[in-house]
C-alpha cells in the first residue's frame, strides 16, 4: 500500500508540473517538447530528485505515448494522398533524405561508435517534428501560403520513410544483422504497401465497423484496434509504430475526424509522459561533453534542413521569400528523433553518448527552430531579399558567342 501512495504523489506531482510547464510553453511561445525533456532529467537517474516508484508506470505511457503519435500522425492522411503525395514529393525526399541523414551517419563513423550508431543517428537527424512544424506555421499565420504544400509534403515523405525505416532499425538493434534488417525491410514494405491498397480499396468498410456518433464506442474501439494491430506487429518484428500508423492510414471519413479529436488529449497526455521518460533514462552528468557536439551537429544539419525546403520550394516555382519560409520552417527535430534514440537505449552496439547527444540536438533544434523560422518577416530580411533581387537584375547578361 505505502508503495502504491508513493506512486499515485510522484505521477500526480509530475503531471500537474507538466500541465504547468505546458501552459509556461504556450506563453513564451514555444514548444513544450524542451521542457519536458528537462523535467525528465530533474527527475530521472542522477537528476535533482530521482523518482523511483513511478519509473515502471512512465516505461509503460511512453510506449503507449508513441503508438498515439503515430496513430494521430496516420488519421492526418488518408491512403489515397499519401499516394498522390509520394508521386509528387519523391524528388523533395530523395533530396531531404540524402541532405539530413547522411551527416548523422558520418558524424557517428566521425567520432568511432561504429555503423549500428550511425544508422540511428541518421535517423535522429533526418526527421523534422510535424507537431512543432505544425504549430510554428499556424502561430505564424502562415498555413494559407504557398510554400506551406511544399513543407506538408516533404513532412509526409519521412512519415512514409519512417514506416520503412524503423523496423530496419528495430531488427539492426536487436542484433539480427543486415541480413535481419533486410528481412524486416521486405517484411515492412510489403506491410505497408498492403495497407495501402487495402486502405484505398475497403477504408470505408473498414471506418464502418465504428459508429462517428457514439464517442465512448469510437474510442474504445480505435484505441483497441490501433493497440491490438500495435502489439501484433511488434510481435512479428515490423515496429509497434507503424503498425499503429498503418491504422490511422486505413481510418477514414468522419470516423477519422471524430478519433481524431477523441484521441488528441489521450495523444498529448500520454507524448509528454514518452518525452519525460526520455529525460528520465539520461542521466545528466552524460550532457555536458555531448553539448559540444550535439551544437555543431544542429547547426550543419540545420543548414542542410534550409537547403531541402529552399530547394524543394525552387522547384515547384515558389518565390525566393517561400523558398526561405519553407527551408527555415523545416528545422525542429522533435518526437521522431527521440523514438528513434529511444529505441536505441541499451542496445548493444550503442554508444552510451548517443542519448544524451540526441536528447542535447532535438532541446537544439526544438527551441532554435521555431525562433529561426521568424526571420522571413523581419524587415532587415526583406530588405537584404529586395536588394538581392535588385542585384540579379542589374547583373549584365553574358554575351552569345
Amino acid at each position: 500500500m505505502h508503495d502504491f501512495t508513493v506512486l499515485l504523489i510522484e505521477v500526480g506531482a509530475l503531471l500537474l508540473g507538466l500541465g504547468l510547464l505546458g501552459r509556461l510553453s504556450r506563453r513564451i511561445g514555444l514548444s513544450p517538447i524542451p521542457l519536458y525533456l528537462l523535467a525528465g532529467l530533474a527527475f530521472g537517474h542522477g537528476g535533482l530528485l530521482p523518482l523511483s516508484a513511478s519509473e515502471e508506470f512512465f516505461a509503460v505511457g511512453a510506449e503507449i505515448g508513441v503508438i498515439l503519435l503515430l496513430v494521430m500522425l496516420g488519421l492526418e492522411y488518408s491512403a489515397s494522398e499519401l499516394v498522390g503525395n509520394l508521386r509528387s514529393a519523391a524528388p523533395a525526399g530523395l533530396i531531404d533524405g540524402l541532405l539530413n541523414a547522411l551527416p548523422g551517419a558520418a558524424f557517428a563513423f566521425l567520432m568511432g561508435w561504429g555503423w549500428v550508431s550511425a544508422i540511428v543517428l541518421a535517423g535522429v537527424t533526418w526527421v523534422s517534428s510535424s507537431g512543432v512544424i505544425a504549430k510554428v506555421l499556424a502561430d505564424l499565420g502562415r498555413l494559407g501560403n504557398r510554400e506551406t504544400p511544399v513543407i506538408l509534403s516533404v513532412l509526409v515523405i519521412e512519415d512514409l520513410a519512417m514506416a520503412l525505416y524503423l523496423p530496419l532499425v528495430t531488427a539492426v538493434l536487436a542484433g539480427t544483422g543486415l541480413i535481419g534488417g533486410s528481412i524486416a525491410l521486405g517484411i515492412a514494405v510489403f506491410t505497408v504497401v498492403l495497407v495501402l491498397v487495402v486502405a484505398i480499396r475497403y477504408g470505408n468498410a473498414i471506418s464502418a465497423m465504428f459508429s462517428p456518433k457514439d464517442p465512448e464506442a469510437l474510442l474504445l474501439g480505435v484505441l483497441g484496434l490501433t493497440v491490438l494491430v500495435a502489439g501484433i506487429a511488434a510481435g512479428l518484428k515490423v515496429s509497434a509504430a507503424v503498425g499503429a500508423f498503418l491504422v490511422g492510414i486505413a481510418l477514414s471519413g468522419q470516423v477519422a475526424h471524430n478519433a481524431t479529436e477523441l484521441l488528441s488529449p489521450l495523444r498529448d497526455l500520454f507524448a509528454a509522459v514518452f518525452f519525460v521518460f526520455f529525460g528520465l533514462a539520461t542521466n545528466p552528468a552524460d550532457m555536458p561533453p555531448v553539448l559540444l557536439p550535439a551544437l555543431a551537429l544542429a547547426i550543419v544539419t540545420m543548414a542542410t534542413k534550409v537547403l531541402t525546403g529552399y530547394l524543394a520550394a525552387k522547384r515547384v516555382g515558389i518565390a525566393e521569400p517561400g523558398r526561405w519560409r519553407a527551408g527555415l520552417g523545416l528545422m525542429p527535430r522533435g518526437e521522431f528523433s527521440i523514438v528513434i534514440a529511444g529505441l536505441a537505449v541499451g542496445a548493444t552496439g550503442i554508444a552510451p553518448q548517443l542519448a544524451p547527444l540526441a536528447t542535447a540536438y532535438v532541446l537544439i533544434t526544438v527551441v532554435s527552430g521555431p525562433l529561426l523560422a521568424r526571420i522571413p518577416d523581419y524587415a532587415w530580411f526583406k530588405a537584404w531579399l529586395r536588394r538581392r533581387a535588385e542585384t540579379q537584375r542589374q547583373a549584365p547578361i553574358p554575351a552569345a558567342d
